[in-house]
């Protein structure tokens, strides 16, 4: 799956709020991260796991299901196997007026799945990650694609 610059920039720049779809609580878990960058650079970030439903993460309480949201969602970042992507677009398209993008993580694709919510005027990503993305196409990577504070001058 290959996708413009432009098309991706264009995704991360237009969209303000984000429901992470197997968020984990562990901060060495990528969910966790990911979906913390994400909320540093601005986003409104809604954690989904209905194994830590009721608690809080980055200042917003965990929801078990997208139902729980109640809407105001542009985005919909997936952190789950390829084979539950369909459960997780029907939910969305059932409780999220206005979703704009189905984001799947680095791992994750659905070619049916991703075909119907094409067929609903909604974009799909799949196998990418929203974090390495804005971090690419906005300027943070530096030396070896790491996101690094400082770079040497002595190289």
């Amino acid at each position: 799956m290959n996708y413009s610059h432009s098309h991706l920039k264009n995704i991360l720049t237009r969209t303000r709020s984000i429901a992470v779809v197997g968020v984990s609580v562990n901060p060495v878990r990528p969910s966790y991260y990911v979906a913390r960058y994400l909320t540093l650079k601005g986003f409104r970030v809604v954690p989904v796991n209905p194994m830590h439903a009721g608690e809080t993460l980055f200042g917003c309480e965990v929801v078990g299901s997208l139902g729980g949201i109640g809407g105001g969602i542009d985005m919909v970042d997936i952190f789950r196997r390829s084979e539950a992507v369909p459960e997780i677009l029907e939910e969305a398209l059932e409780v999220l007026p206005g979703l704009q993008t189905i984001w799947m993580q680095i791992g994750v694709s659905h070619a049916a799945a991703a075909a119907k919510a094409e067929a609903r005027g909604i974009t799909v990503i799949q196998n990418r990650c929203p974090k390495i993305e804005y971090q690419r196409l906005f300027g943070e990577l530096r030396m070896g694609g790491f996101a690094t504070g400082v770079i040497s001058s002595r190289l």
